[in-house]
C-alpha cells in the first residue's frame, strides 16, 4: 500500500493550486491531510472530484482552523475521530483507520504557537498521543503520519541554532516529546532509510525559503518497530506544490 500525508494548508486553497493533477500523479492508495481548515461538508464538497476513494473527515469545531481527513481507496474496517479524550478532540486533529494488517493514525499535531504560548498543552499532548499509538500498538502494528509539528534532529532544519529553543517545533521539550515515541516502540521511517539525506517538508512562505530550501522536517511516518521492514520506501516529495508543506509517503508490502 501506498500511504501518503500531506498538510495542505486549506483544501479550498489547495484544489485551485492543481491538486487534482498531483493527487492522480502519486496515486495513493490512501491519503491522509492534514489542516484542511473547513467543515466536514466543505471537504466533501471540495473533493467532489475524486472517485473510487472512501472520504472521511474530522473537523474543528473553530470554523477555517486546524482538521484532517483520509481518502482511502480500500473501505477501512473501522473509523476513529479524535483520542477520546474532550480537552483535544474539538479541533478535529485525529483520525483513525483500521486495515487488516495495522491502524493508520494521522494526527494535525499542535503547534507551540509564537512565544511558546501553547508548549505545554503540546507536552499533554504527546504524552496523551503516544499512550493511544501504544494502546492500539496492543492489538496491530500502527502507521502514524502527519504534521508532527517538530524536528527530529539538527539535520531536519535549515538553521538550528537560531531556533533552538525559541521557535515552536524546535525546543527540546518538543523533541523529547517526539523521541519519547522512537524510544518506545515506533520508528521514524524516513530516517531509518535515509538516514544522512537532509530533506525538508515545510517551508515558510516568507524570503523566498522554498526556492532557498530554507525548511524545516515537520512531517513524517512513524511506524511499529515491528512492522519496519514492511517499509519499503520512505519519501518526501518536493516536487508537489500547493501548500507550505510537501507530501511525505511510505511504501508498505
Amino acid at each position: 500500500m501506498k500511504l501518503i500525508s500531506w498538510n495542505v494548508n486549506g483544501i479550498r486553497a489547495v484544489m485551485k493550486k492543481e491538486f487534482m493533477d498531483s493527487f492522480k500523479s502519486m496515486n495513493p492508495d490512501v491519503l491522509c491531510l492534514q489542516e484542511t481548515k473547513a467543515q466536514d461538508d466543505q471537504v466533501l464538497e471540495a473533493l467532489k472530484e475524486i472517485e473510487g476513494y472512501h472520504i472521511y473527515t474530522n473537523s474543528a469545531e473553530k470554523k477555517g482552523y486546524s482538521s484532517t481527513a483520509i481518502i482511502s481507496k480500500k473501505k477501512p474496517i473501522s473509523i476513529n475521530y479524535g483520542l477520546g479524550i474532550e480537552k483535544h478532540d474539538n479541533e478535529g486533529r485525529v483520525i483513525t483507520a483500521e486495515y487488516d494488517d495495522f491502524y493508520l493514525v494521522t494526527a494535525y499535531v499542535p503547534n507551540s504557537q509564537n512565544g511558546l504560548k501553547r508548549l505545554d498543552y503540546r507536552i499533554e499532548w504527546d504524552v496523551d498521543i503516544k499512550a493511544y499509538l501504544q494502546k492500539l500498538d496492543k492489538k496491530k502494528p500502527v502507521a502514524f503520519c502527519g504534521d508532527l509539528n517538530v524536528i527530529h534532529t539538527e539535520m531536519d532544519i535549515k538553521n538550528y541554532k537560531s531556533n533552538y529553543n525559541k521557535s515552536p517545533g524546535c525546543t527540546q521539550k518538543e523533541i523529547d516529546g517526539l523521541e519519547a515515541f522512537l524510544n518506545d516502540g515506533f520508528t521514524d521511517t524516513f530516517r531509518a532509510l535515509h538516514p544522512e539525506e537532509v530533506k525538508y517538508s515545510w517551508w515558510s512562505y516568507r524570503f523566498n525559503s522554498r526556492e532557498k530550501n530554507t525548511g524545516w522536517r515537520l512531517d513524517y511516518f512513524l511506524t511499529s518497530d515491528r512492522i519496519l521492514n514492511n517499509v519499503k520506501t520512505a519519501e518526501i516529495h518536493n516536487n508537489i506544490f500547493g501548500s507550505d508543506h510537501c507530501p511525505v509517503s511510505i511504501t508498505l508490502a
